[in-house]
Order: C-alpha cells, then structure tokens, then sequence
C-alpha cells in the first residue's frame, strides 16, 4: 500500500462510478490511516494536487452535498477553465503568425501571445517580449515559464542531450509516433526533427496538464490531460483524438514517453498508464504480438520497488537523465548533485545502447549497457549498482540480505536487515519520535522538536556573548 502522510489512495474498482469533480477532473478517493490501520473515514480529493493550497476540494465520502453547494462548486471549476477553448487559441495563433515580426508580442505576465487589439490592456504589464519568431515558436518551452510546484505541475523540462538520446534510441528501435505524456521538450524537438527530415518524420501527441501549450499546438498534436486521473479536459473531441494516435495504421509503432512530477503518487500514475496500454492493445487485438503497450516512464530511481509493484515487466536502465532547469538533476556531476533520473521501460534492454562515450559499458551477462561504476554480482546473478556515472562507489553484495546493498549500509543483526550504521534498532515508524504509526511528515513533536533546537541554539549563542563580554572587562 501506499501511504501518503497518514492517508491511504484508493483505487475503485468500478471505473464508470460517479465520483465528485475539482477544476482538475475526476477526484480520488483516500481513506484515513490510524496507527497504521486503517480507519472507516474516506474522503475524495484533488488527484493532481498534494497539497490543499493548490487544489482546496474535500469531500467526505458520505457527505450529502446539497444542489447549492453543487452549482457553486460546477461555478468555480468553470472559472478555473482557461480564458480560451483550444479552437479559439489555435485560431488566435494563425493570426499571430501572419503578423508582422515588429507586431508579435508575447505577455510574460499573463503567459500569452498578443494580438494587436490587446496590446493596450497589457501595457502596464512587467513582462512584455517584442519580435518573437517563427524558431521562438517551435520552442514553446523556452518561451514559457517553467511551472515549479513539485507535487502536482512541476516542469522539469529535459536537456538537449536527453531528448536527441531516447529520439535516436526510438527512431533506431523503429518507432513511428511517440506519445509524450508531460514531456513537452521531447514534443518540440520531435516536430523540429521531422521538419528537418522529412523522409523519417515521427509524430507526437502531446498529452500534458500546462493548457499554455493550446497556444502553439493544433487539436492533433496537443491534449490538454491530467496523468493522475486520466481525464481529458476537452472531452470526447480529446478522446478521439487520442484513440486515433494510438491507432498504428501503415504500420506506425506508437511507444509512450512519460516523464511525471516527482512529487506525484506512483500508484495513480501507474493505474493510468495502465489504462493508457488497455487502450492501445484494446484497438490492436493480438496484431501486435505483445500484451502490454512500449512504454519509457522517467523518474528518480529509489521509486524503483513502487514502479515494478505496477508493472514487473519493468526494467530500470542506468541511463541519466538530465534537466536545463533543475540545479540539481545534470549529467556528468559527481555525489549528491548528479541526476538520480533514470528510465524505466517494457522495451528489450539489450536493444536500447547507451552512449560508450559518456561512460557506459555493455554488460555480456546481463546483456544490456550500464554505468561503466556498475560492476556484475555474480551472487544475484545482475548489475545492481544504482549508481551515477563518476562517483565510483558501486553496491556491495550482503549475504545476510540476500541482494547488494548501498556501500555505506551494514547489516544490524536485531533488525535482521542491512541500515545505516548509526540508525536506532526496531524504528520502524517515524524517524522523530520513533512512534510506528505515523511517518515523519505526520509526527506531532517534529515542530516542538524543532522549536526546542532553536531555543537550545539561541540559549548557546547567548552564553558564547556573555562570556566574550567578560573576557572583554577583563
């Protein structure tokens, strides 16, 4: 199960029930945790949104919500709509382009490219961009700003380097059309690429919760869609054309690149790619030969047990993926700074070659590339290394355990598994207070606690200037 602070996320078995709706689609259920059981209390709640201050929307399962507070609730989700249909942007976007380059002007403020009879309505704005052309156009991501919320919309958006990789792996594998599930980058450098070369062009659908990308993109090339909860915000029309593109006609392999907020729950993505792969194979029948849709889902590789929990066929490779916006998560960078992104995919690891030159090798056991740091462990019979590349501290094999361990953990004989040397036997709960029914996120003392600290901070910085004083007088 997954636990989200003192919360459990329920998936409902019956898909068509009737469920409330917040401004970002369909909400989940979740059901309250009491000391690591669970309670009678259920509650729906923003799929997308972690946090309330993003998505305020609660309602207890069994609460009878009467037609005012419906209206009300239908109101606020109208107004949380964007100012524009996608029609209506793509329209104003045809406009835009036939404009002189001195008339193209983009609102920093608002996220939006202006027309000429709207100039004056923005002229106290902060932010007004002059001159944007056609290149600055294929680029969108460069153009917006980058969301930032880690739990819900946050727009880590790939390094060049990343998205010519998987383009040249999936062009080289034979695929046709790519399905970029939040990966707006990908999406762009796709549509550039078959500009370019028009004899290999791909295709790409854009699927991603940022209804700012309405603004470059027509109906076929970008849906507006929320990953946690598999909605399409523009209805049928949405659907159809995403059932359409999953549609492999002439023989077009279609694979799907995700690359979800961090912060979001594994179990509701899961479930939605899921969902994602039903349909494909749906449409297919057993033309294909496979069950499940080819699918990449990038993320951080310590969600690794999380992610095989929802699809064991899994593979995790030690390709790192790497950010322009984060300060983090780059390529190349040594310990805590190098990227921990990695790819998790149903396509053959042998068929996917990583670059030698960045310092990959191809392992003849295991018959896939690792890091160059990754060495075979010929008790698990696999290259269980989750290392980065230059940090040259592979995992050791523990007998005890059973499997490699990180190279700084040894096994504790009371706890009977492999932890940190200085952790606390049997804690098995919150790391604060020790309690096994809560998480720390959720302890009641993390804030005494932490007031304690300070206090016992200021208390010594108080003594050391006494004693200066002192000294001083003498």
């Amino acid at each position: 199960m997954e636990h989200v602070g003192e919360v459990e996320v329920i998936i409902p078995d019956d898909e068509e029930r009737n469920v409330p709706h917040c401004p970002h689609g369909p909400t989940v259920l979740f059901q309250v945790m009491c000391r690591g059981e669970k309670s009678q209390k259920r509650f729906y709640a923003c799929s997308a949104c972690r946090d309330r201050k993003d998505c305020s929307f609660f309602q207890w399962e069994s609460e009878k919500v009467s037609e005012e507070r419906l209206h009300a609730r239908e109101e606020q989700n109208r107004l949380k709509r964007p100012s524009f249909t996608h029609s209506e942007y793509c329209r104003r976007f045809r406009e835009f382009v036939s404009l002189p380059l001195d008339q193209r002007r983009f609102c920093v403020d608002c996220q939006l490219l202006l027309l000429p009879a709207e100039w004056s309505a923005h002229g106290s704005h902060q932010g007004l961009s002059d001159d944007i052309t056609v290149a600055q156009l294929r680029r969108p991501s460069l153009l917006l700003r980058a969301l930032e919320n880690k739990k819900s919309n946050a727009q880590y958006l790939f390094a060049d380097r990343s998205c010519h990789f998987l383009l040249d792996v999936l062009s080289g594998l034979g695929y046709q059309k790519v399905l970029c599930v939040g990966t707006p980058r990908l999406h762009e450098l796709i549509k550039i690429r078959s500009t370019e070369n028009k004899t290999h062009a791909m295709k790409s659908l854009l699927l991603d919760i940022d209804f700012r990308y309405s603004q470059f993109y027509p109906q076929h090339e970008f849906c507006h869609y929320n990953m946690f909860n598999h909605h399409f915000f523009d209805g049928k029309e949405a659907v159809e054309v995403f059932l359409d593109f999953l549609t492999e006609g002439d023989g077009n392999k279609v694979v799907m690149v995700a690359d979800p907020p961090f912060g979001g729950l594994v179990k509701l993505l899961g479930h939605t790619f899921s969902k994602i792969s039903h349909t494909w194979r749906s449409l297919h029948g057993n033309e294909s030969g496979v069950s499940e849709m080819p699918m990449i889902w990038i993320f951080p590789y310590f969600f690794e047990p999380r992610i095989l929990d929802c699809f064991p066929a899994f593979t995790m490779l030690d390709y790192q993926v790497d950010y322009d916006n984060h300060p983090l998560y780059k390529h190349g960078t040594t310990g805590r700074k190098q990227s921990p992104v990695r790819l998790f995919t149903n396509l053959s690891p042998r068929d996917i070659v990583l670059p030698k030159e960045e310092g990959y090798r191809f392992c003849s056991t295991c018959e896939r590339y690792v890091s160059a740091e990754n060495r075979h462990c010929p008790d698990c019979n696999a290259c269980t290394s989750k290392v980065g590349l230059g940090n040259g501290r592979p995992w050791r094999h523990c007998a005890e355990c059973g499997k490699c361990v990180k190279p700084s953990w040894r096994h504790c004989s009371s706890c009977g598994r492999c932890v940190l040397p200085d952790h606390r036997c049997g804690q098995t709960g919150c790391y604060n207070c020790g309690d096994s029914g809560h998480k720390h996120k959720a302890c009641p003392l993390k804030h005494k606690k932490n007031v304690q600290s300070a206090k016992g901070a200021s208390k010594h910085n108080s003594n050391k200037h006494i004693a200066k004083k002192r000294k001083n007088k003498k």
